[in-house]
């Protein structure tokens, strides 16, 4: 184990340095708003590339969103802010349906569109990651902090214990805060179920976030002129089958691979009743369901399933983020205020601008 001081411990008190923990839209929103008010900050990301829940799947046959689908935009921040990313940011013309199963039928009916839909290309995740180059060598990937304690040589402080994907472990220390940029799971554990801040942990308590189980499929076989012989004519649908919440044509998605792909989104009580299935036999039961809502019973080339633990928020804190000033220890997320891309964006904001 080596121990990696984190920061100077003479520099000024007007810039403090922070530890980030994690590296989705909230954590690099949060870390990217210190460094620009003049402070350190060191993220820790214990996947290998940023994004968290902004995720996307790399495959001989194209790329899947696995996990958000597309964003809207409400709050002028985060409208401003997608101002400068018009080269990643692109309007997507989803043609959303509402599939409605009653009575063991399946019908279409067309939805107008509330709000313009938003995706990045070429997948969702290089949002996260083109905000997330500023940050240099701040942002360690593949490294998972274990364990958040005091600094053994400032008790004021905080230092965190960290595990590499190579099973490598380090210390690293310095910290004037903590801010967690992670989902409520992994945010009590490292609180140490209370021990580090009984507030935070207890507000974390009384959030219910559920799983998502997700489909991604392909069909290169199909040919995308001809795709009123193979389904139906729209890009996205939220579902009320009981196995599927949502659908989606990738290949509609802009700056996409052409081959035919969707994405399917199981629904929050089936993904629940189903969390410890294994992943074939989520296969099967989603391509079961795909062909009952679209009619398309081709077999697809390529198929994989991926469950998100925590993946949609059912009760969230109530305000855009928590701070235990006397602890130093802040949290950040969608479920703090609830389950979409701008409610990330904004918490990782606003903590940033509380602390700052």
């Amino acid at each position: 184990m080596t121990i990696r001081p984190a920061a100077d411990r003479h520099r000024s008190t007007a810039s403090r340095h922070y530890a980030v923990v994690g590296a989705g839209i909230a954590g690099v929103a949060c870390a990217r708003t210190l460094l620009q008010a003049g402070h350190r900050v060191t993220v820790f990301e214990r996947e290998a590339a940023t994004g968290g829940r902004m995720a996307s799947e790399s495959t001989p046959f194209g790329r899947f969103d696995s996990g958000a689908q597309y964003f809207t935009v409400r709050d002028p921040r985060f409208a401003r802010v997608l101002e400068t990313t018009p080269q990643i940011c692109k309007p997507w013309s989803a043609n959303l349906v509402r599939v409605l199963d009653a009575h063991g039928r399946v019908a279409e009916a067309a939805l107008p569109a509330r709000e313009p839909h938003f995706v990045a290309q070429p997948g969702m995740d290089a949002l996260v990651a083109h905000w997330a180059r500023p940050l240099g060598d701040a942002l360690l990937t593949g490294t998972q902090v274990t364990q958040i304690e005091p600094d053994a040589l400032d008790g004021k402080r905080w230092q965190l214990r960290t595990a590499g994907a190579d099973e490598s472990q380090h210390v690293y220390s310095g910290f004037d805060a903590v801010l967690l940029a992670v989902p409520p799971a992994r945010a009590r554990a490292l609180l140490g179920d209370g021990r580090l801040s009984t507030d935070l942990s207890a507000k974390i308590d009384a959030v219910r976030i559920a799983p998502c189980w997700t489909l991604m499929i392909a069909f290169p076989q199909a040919n995308q002129p001809t795709l009123s012989h193979l389904g139906p004519q729209w890009n996205a649908a939220r579902s009320t089958h009981h196995r599927v919440a949502w659908l989606a044509r990738e290949s509609s998605k802009p700056g996409r691979d052409p081959i035919e792909r969707w994405t399917l989104q199981a629904s929050a009580a089936w993904s629940q009743e189903h969390l410890r299935d294994d992943a074939a036999r989520v296969e099967a039961k989603l391509l079961r369901a795909f062909a009952e809502i679209t009619g398309i019973r081709a077999e697809p080339s390529h198929a994989q399933a991926r469950c998100w633990p925590e993946a949609q928020t059912q009760v969230p804190v109530g305000k855009p983020f928590l701070w235990d000033a006397k602890a130093r220890i802040g949290i950040a997320g969608d479920w703090c205020t609830g389950h979409r891309v701008e409610d990330a964006f904004l918490s990782g904001l606003t903590l940033a601008l509380k602390v700052a």
